[in-house]
């Protein structure tokens, strides 16, 4: 057990060191805002050679409202880490320990090493004895297809919402083992994230469509707004496949050379729907209630007052969507089932001698956790997937005007839905109308997206929303 300092002077404070470097965090939702933090949990990995104090800390920001609950890992040293540079908050003065340089700890190889021992050996943290919000432990689980050590770890870079670390191993019995990658969840919710619980399933029904799910950490804390313990995942091993690129690019490729990708897009089809049958094997299906109707519909609602209040030209189509989200009120809609939520080119891998492989199934990242777990339409996957051709054909487009791909993104499109059809069965009328309903409503979320983020992009959704909406385009 590592010695705890009570009554300890810290300058400047734990919270005060992470609210100065929170802000640039990309992880860090509160932009425009200075962090307000207070201390709802924690807990900390003892180091076997007792030099480096490893705590996590689980910080409510109260500046935005609701309070957003961050997972802050940090190591603390007596000399600086080697190579660490941009990972160091700073340095503060310990009244008994000296000067500790202090890290964000997924870039700590000694933080790394603890906490996947901790998930391999189904093991328990230490608690961090704090006077102030939670101290439960954080506790591992295995599937148990892996074993071993980590030998050296680094961090992926660009990630937006959570931090990945890609671990390379030294086998139980020695010798190097195959690398495992495990992400570090930076924003908590009560609940069980959809990322851990979904590719877990796939993996116990024998799915390679997906990364082998190796384990997790889950932990508690408490709830900002009333005190209540609140339980949830922290961290998520899974299988790493390295030397691989996402369909995005190699469709992006394709697209701008004119190259055939029919047979590749039609495969796709046929994994997207392997997925959707082995999740409603492994978790179950739900009847259509009046209420799972009324989401979806107030859903599509949403979306498109969002995209009015950016693109004051789309109020022109208030007729037509409300036409669109009739349609789907009238239609028969299958049983309800988890699904990926978030799907599209970049969220699928291109390995050499296994074919497709899809990830991250987190659904989207800035809907509330109830909302991502809920069990909805497959046609939801299959319309994202839909939309995402027609951004390749429309990216390569921005990029070179005297490309145009919009031929190649109908083959693709018409050949994935072939593709999944052949596995779940030929589409009807009424499938036909949820896929177009829901494409509308996905190009809906893009004009949102591009109207804040990057403007020059917003001919690709506002396209869509026209041929979606035309005669055409309606079911």
């Amino acid at each position: 057990m590592a010695t705890i300092h009570r009554g300890a002077s810290i300058v400047p404070t734990k919270t005060e060191i992470v609210t100065a470097w929170m802000p640039q965090q990309r992880w860090y939702h509160g932009k425009g805002h200075v962090p307000q933090l207070r201390r709802v949990g924690g807990f900390r990995f003892e180091d076997p050679e007792g030099e480096v104090g490893c705590e996590t800390l689980l910080l409510a920001d109260e500046a935005v409202s609701p309070a957003v609950v961050y997972q802050v890992p940090l190591t603390y040293r007596a000399a600086p880490l080697e190579g660490a540079e941009h990972a160091l908050l700073g340095t503060m003065e310990h009244s008994v320990l000296g000067t500790r340089w202090v890290y964000d700890a997924p870039h700590d190889p000694v933080y790394v090493a603890q906490l996947v021992a901790t998930i391999l050996s189904a093991g328990v943290s230490d608690d961090a004895q704090a006077s102030v919000g939670s101290s439960a432990r954080a506790t591992g689980s295995s599937t148990g297809h892996v074993a071993g050590s980590v030998s050296s770890s680094t961090v992926l870079t660009g990630e937006q919402s959570n931090t990945s670390v890609i671990c390379r191993m030294t086998a139980a019995g020695g010798g190097p083992g195959e690398p495992i990658i495990v992400k570090v969840f930076r924003t908590l919710q009560d609940g069980e994230n959809p990322d851990v619980v979904v590719q877990s399933a796939l993996t116990s029904e024998g799915s390679d469509r997906v990364p082998m799910a190796i384990g997790h950490l889950a932990g508690a804390w408490d709830s900002p707004e009333d005190g209540a313990a609140q339980h949830g995942h922290l961290a998520f091993a899974q299988e790493f496949i390295p030397g691989v690129e996402d369909a995005w690019r190699v469709a992006l490729v394709a697209a701008a050379g004119g190259t055939d990708f029919t047979a590749r897009a039609r495969d796709l089809g046929v994994v997207t729907a392997q997925i959707h049958a082995d999740l409603a094997h492994a978790l179950g299906t739900h009847p259509v209630t009046p209420e799972a109707r009324e989401a979806v519909a107030a859903s599509m609602r949403q979306r498109y007052a969002a995209a009015v209040a950016l693109v004051p030209e789309l109020a022109s189509h208030a007729a037509d969507v409300d036409r669109v989200v009739a349609s789907v009120g009238a239609a028969a809609w299958p049983a309800l089932q988890r699904i990926h939520g978030d799907y599209h080119l970049g969220q699928v891998l291109d390995v050499s001698e296994r074919g497709w492989v899809a990830l991250d199934f987190e659904g989207e990242p800035l809907r509330p956790l109830a909302e991502r777990v809920r069990p909805d339409l497959t046609a939801r996957d299959v319309a994202g997937m839909l939309r995402s051709f027609d951004y390749a054909a429309g990216s390569v487009a921005l990029s070179d005007a005297a490309v145009d791909a919009t031929a190649w993104a109908a083959d693709c499109r018409a050949a994935f839905l072939e593709g999944y059809a052949s596995v779940a069965g030929p589409a009807d009328a009424d499938a036909t109308t949820l896929v177009r309903a829901l494409e509308l409503d996905k190009a809906l979320y893009e004009v949102v997206y591009e109207a804040r983020n990057r403007p020059s992009w917003l001919p690709i959704p506002l396209g869509a929303v026209e041929r979606l909406i035309t005669e055409e385009g309606t079911p």
